[in-house]
């Protein structure tokens, strides 16, 4: 039996979402505007990378293509290739929100058609009696921050004063999420995760969707960086997801990066844990070498929303495109006989769009294996079809929601 192996590049949209303008998203696209960017010569930097944007791999799997597809546009600079080695297409994402948990689930077969709860922009955003019972419950003496904030941002303003109070800081952003930074060493890593926790079951009532532990070193405004031990507290997915229909058949699920916090532990029989894109690829690769029949990997290269859409940096975003478009070989030489892989994303957070949240779009879906026939699939109404076209590879019965494009 097949395994299958899913790469979600976090973020990275291609255009076009039909409901963008309801989001206040009309007109972002994440590839379209990066390769626009560096075609004029914006996207340049010293020492990291120059000229039009290079994805020779993902090209030829149909990116350029998908990219059509959802946008009417072929990205600016990107040449189209000679023959196509996969299946490419394009989905639309039905789940409200353009979040992380929302994209996830629906990937693996489970929209979200739900509202989540937010927090107000301005200062003082989270609402007194929530902090006060957070206070109270944790036996800490108060927070800074309580505002919408970059996280690197809200660091940079209150890390010392937090190192000297021993207060963590509070932020949020447009999404469904309530964020706690503190320092690894003066505040304590455990520390941070227990009152994540805290957190978390009182925020239950407000229907958010993460509460994120962003931890932090370095001694001063300069110096301050946040670390690999970032953890997501999320609630469970309303339904039984891709995940837990092949744990449930006795298969594995080999979850690589944040997965596993994505879908709170759920369905995962495997984790593994990595920093950094190029660590996560090499991660996912061990998890494939371990990968028995009818298996699935799941991975997400969190580095292209966290370190370069959320930041607004071109240049950086396209440079961490190439790379990971460089390892594609690395993955295809691990495949075996009716193995797939399917590349795609959650949403979009285009660099070159105003403010630094997602931005709704639609994603590519990039599939290829041994003997796979290439070709277009179109546009999907759902990015639900990825998670039922790999429960038909793997021989599953269907699920509540998409259909395979298989």
């Amino acid at each position: 039996m097949g395994r299958a192996f899913i790469y979600v590049l976090d973020s990275f949209g291609i255009g076009g979402a039909p409901d963008a303008r309801a989001y206040g998203d009309l007109g972002a696209d994440t590839l379209g505007h990066i390769a626009e960017f560096c075609a004029a010569g914006i996207g340049d930097r010293d020492g990291l990378r120059s000229g039009p944007l290079k994805l020779p791999n993902m090209a030829a799997l149909g990116l350029v293509e998908a990219a059509k597809l959802a946008s009417g546009n072929y990205p600016a600079g990107m040449a189209r290739p000679e023959r196509f080695l996969g299946r490419y297409g394009a989905a639309s994402e039905v789940s409200r929100g353009k979040d992380t948990p929302s994209g996830h689930w629906e990937i693996a077969g489970t929209p979200v058609m739900f509202d989540w709860g937010y927090f107000p922009e301005g200062a003082d955003c989270f609402p007194r009696e929530l902090l006060e019972a957070i206070y109270a419950k944790a036996g800490i003496s108060g927070s800074l921050g309580n505002c919408h904030a970059s996280g690197t941002e809200i660091i940079k303003r209150f890390g010392q004063e937090h190192v000297w109070t021993r207060r963590p800081i509070f932020y949020t952003s447009t999404d469904s999420v309530f964020q706690i930074a503190a320092h690894e060493y003066h505040f304590g890593l455990n520390r941070l995760m227990q009152l994540c926790a805290v957190v978390r079951e009182l925020t239950y009532d407000y229907n958010i969707g993460r509460v994120i532990a962003r931890p932090f070193k370095g001694e001063t405004a300069e110096t301050f960086k946040r670390t690999g031990n970032r953890r997501d507290f999320s609630i469970e997915p309303p339904e039984r997801t891709l995940l837990d229909r092949v744990s449930e058949a006795g298969r594995n699920v080999l979850a690589v990066g944040k997965i596993s916090d994505i879908f709170a532990g759920k369905g995962v029989t495997q984790l593994f844990k990595a920093d950094g894109n190029e660590a996560l690829v090499d991660a996912s690769l061990k998890a494939i070498s371990e990968a028995g029949d009818g298996d699935l990997v799941f991975t997400n290269l969190v580095d292209f929303d966290m370190l370069y859409g959320h930041r607004r940096d071109v240049p950086g975003y396209a440079a961490a495109l190439e790379a990971f478009d460089a390892r594609i070989p690395d993955i295809a030489e691990t495949l075996k006989p009716g193995d797939i892989v399917v590349l795609t994303a959650d949403h979009g957070c285009d660099p070159t769009w105003r403010g630094s949240d997602h931005t709704r779009e639609r994603v590519p879906v990039l599939v290829f294996g041994p003997g796979l026939r290439p070709g277009s699939f179109g546009v999907r109404d759902s990015y639900a079809d990825i998670g039922e076209s790999i429960a038909a590879h793997l021989g599953l019965a269907p699920g509540k929601h998409g259909r395979s494009f298989l």
